[in-house]
């Protein structure tokens, strides 16, 4: 069933679509913002301040905002709580007694009897005008949508401007059926709201999509995406629009809030499609641009979400806690980040003047504090249980757990978050230290491999500022990388080279091809096995490690879930 909305009679003189000679336009306003899941009140309210402005400065006849926008996405368990209801109308009716003189796109959950649905309601002028049902509900990745709505199965078309605009809900543009339930409609227009996070490439993957869909239907398509940090997951904007040819004629910037202007343009023949003039593109970003933006986001916004004060790390005088302090020094000022530097008898020189000098040149909080004495009072109380002996990997992970202790009594005393360190090819074989470095609340390089680390370092000394500015000391970029636990150590005493190992990671993890698949790649069989066997053995650790910003479309977290306790041959 299509269901074709007219436009309510009494407001049709309100319509304020503008006339440009003998062409008209409709003043669409992509808002691009950033919501807090679960404060409804908040999200209203900006909801409201954002349509005044829009209305205000680009006399908006439409204002999109994106997928459940009152509650922010994902709301999760949220949406069990009895009170969702009651607090989602009050939010409606608080826009409603607006008497906006525009039509407001708003998701948000709809209850109605027992079933939940993704939806998205068409408020103005006092009046809820139309509502939509979200059809296609993911149930991959990060996604599990499943567990809580139920699917809708009619077109939503609204007459505005004189135009039939369609309305869909992310997910629905990755299917056929609602473009083509929509195109049956007569639509000339499609406005798709969206909660779509980051990966890598994304944005160019949404145009390839848009080009695909928009052809089909045979109509432009306005695509409105929200921006900013949520746990793990980071919404990068880059909200468009794409003529009816797939052609992008609008790209707001990624990574920012905007009140994106879209003009279009009714069509001189009636039953047509709306045509899109070419507008503002915000400027293409490199892959290693990408990544950088999205950590920073990522940290910002889980820091002061949560209410945080700032935060804390271990700065070792190695890459990984070098570009962790720079990333966070960008997301939060210098001024409310602390650095740590907590030495010991393995501890090299060039660490200790490495680390002093990126903390100057960076104007952090910076202290050194020795862990020797802690460590002492470990073996000395260790002394009975460790005689008879072999000092071995045990003694390297005191260490390191010396200084998550030390970490997190500042932490609890400041109240500052602990970021860790630790990048995702080290998380993948265990190369990390449960409640040791592992210790802490954010750990922003979670799902950035090692080739990538040293790309972000390079990236964020040449080209993340106007001004190239050295804020990873070279010295650091160039030195074999070691966790300094033992005497003369390096990471690639225990692992293979990381270019290798990355690569088999990517394959392993994120495309989940077997060990024989990965060995026909021209790897060798034996490092092959022995880092599948590491990957599978260290999931208990990766279980109990912190949240971190998710960049692959197959990070450690939400997206990979293998059981602990399991029987399945290793590689197979």
């Amino acid at each position: 069933m299509i269901v074709v909305f007219q436009g309510m009679s009494e407001y049709e003189f309100k319509d304020n679509s503008k006339e440009i000679g003998m062409e008209q336009q409709i003043n669409v306003v992509m808002a691009q913002l950033n919501f807090l899941v679960g404060d409804i009140d908040f999200n209203t309210s900006l909801i409201i301040e954002k349509a005044k402005q829009a209305i205000q400065e680009y006399s908006a006849d439409v204002v999109v905002f994106p997928e459940l926008a009152l509650t922010g996405y994902p709301p999760e368990d949220l949406l069990l709580r009895a009170s969702l209801s009651i607090r989602i109308e009050k939010a409606l009716q608080r826009i409603r007694d607006e008497k906006l003189s525009a039509h407001l796109v708003i998701g948000y959950p709809e209850r109605e009897a027992t079933k939940l649905y993704n939806s998205l309601a068409i408020v103005g002028y006092g009046e809820s005008l139309a509502n939509y049902r979200k059809q296609h509900l993911p149930n991959y990745q990060v996604f599990d949508e499943q567990r809580y709505f139920e699917k809708g199965s009619e077109a939503c078309v609204l007459e505005i401007g004189g135009q039939k605009v369609a309305f869909t809900i992310c997910e629905d543009m990755w299917e056929h059926e609602p473009v083509l339930q929509a195109r049956a409609a007569g639509a000339q227009l499609m406005i798709n709201i969206n909660a779509s996070p980051f990966h890598m490439n994304k944005l160019s993957d949404r145009q390839e999509l848009l080009r695909a869909r928009s052809t089909e239907g045979g109509f432009p398509i306005i695509y409105v995406n929200m921006v900013g940090g949520q746990d793990e997951l980071v919404f990068d904007g880059g909200s468009m629009a794409v003529s009816a040819a797939g052609e992008c004629r609008c790209l707001a910037p990624s990574y920012v809030e905007t009140l994106q202007p879209v003009v279009v343009r009714e069509p001189t023949q009636s039953g047509a499609p709306c045509t899109i003039p070419m507008q503002q593109l915000a400027a293409s970003l490199s892959l290693e641009a990408q990544v950088y933006h999205s950590l920073v986001l990522g940290v910002r916004d889980y820091v002061n979400k949560n209410g945080f004060k700032g935060v804390v790390l271990g700065l070792s005088g190695g890459i990984d806690s070098a570009l962790t302090l720079a990333i966070a020094v960008d997301a939060l000022g210098s001024d409310r980040v602390q650095a740590v530097m907590m030495p010991f008898a393995y501890t090299s020189q060039l660490s200790l003047d490495v680390a002093a000098e990126q903390a100057k040149k960076i104007g952090v909080d910076y202290q050194s504090i020795s862990i020797g004495g802690v460590y002492s009072a470990f073996i000395e109380a260790l002394e009975e249980q460790f005689a008879d002996t072999e000092a071995d990997v045990s003694e390297q992970n005191i260490q390191a757990r010396c200084r998550g202790v030390l970490l997190m009594a500042i932490s609890n005393k400041k109240g500052l978050l602990v970021l860790t360190t630790g990048n995702k090819s080290e998380i993948a074989v265990g190369y990390s230290t449960l409640y040791g470095d592992m210790a802490g609340g954010f750990d922003v390089l979670k799902d950035v491999s090692k080739t990538m680390v040293y790309s972000l370092a390079t990236y964020r000394n040449s080209e993340y500022s106007h001004t190239p500015d050295e804020v990873i000391p070279q010295r650091v970029i160039d030195r074999p990388p070691s966790a300094e636990l033992a005497p003369d150590q390096v990471d690639q005493d225990s692992l293979p080279p990381y270019d290798v190992l990355d690569r088999i990671l990517e394959l392993y993890v994120e495309q989940d091809q077997s060990a024989t698949l990965i060995i026909a790649h021209g790897f060798d069989e034996q490092i092959v096995r022995r880092v599948l066997r590491l990957v599978d053995l260290n999931e208990y650790k990766r279980r109990q490690s912190p949240v971190g910003v998710r960049l692959t479309q197959r990070g450690f977290g939400r997206d990979r879930r293998y059981p602990i306790t399991n029987a399945w041959p290793i590689g197979d």
